[in-house]
């Protein structure tokens, strides 16, 4: 059964509701949170759908984002993380490449 995501590890997102942009670095398939993270998040999409690893542009740290709540940043412009050069080997066409054989912690690469 092929899984299926809008969002490629590399891919520039927006959130929607709360506008942050950022980069794909991994993904699952549903959510893989403990419950306990999933009841304290202010929304609760749905847990049976596409969830994302992103590095959030601006900032050091991460976040765990469901498909619904994402759209593609068309911008074009890199997302600027201290660990994007972890992840990425570099910037072209408006995405990022990413590196083989790094995976976000705890997900598979």
């Amino acid at each position: 059964m092929e899984e299926k995501f809008k969002y490629t590890v590399g891919q520039l997102i927006e959130h929607q509701r709360y506008s942050y942009r950022g980069v794909v670095v991994s993904r699952d398939s549903n959510c893989q949170a403990s419950s306990e993270w999933y009841e304290g998040n202010l929304t609760q999409p749905a847990r049976e759908q596409p969830w994302y690893h992103v590095l959030v542009h601006g900032g050091d740290h991460s976040t765990y984002v469901a498909e619904e709540n994402l759209r593609e940043d068309t911008g074009g412009e890199q997302v600027i993380h201290p660990l994007a050069a972890t992840f990425f080997m570099y910037f072209t066409e408006g995405r990022y490449v990413p590196r083989e054989g790094v995976s976000f912690p705890g997900t598979e690469a």
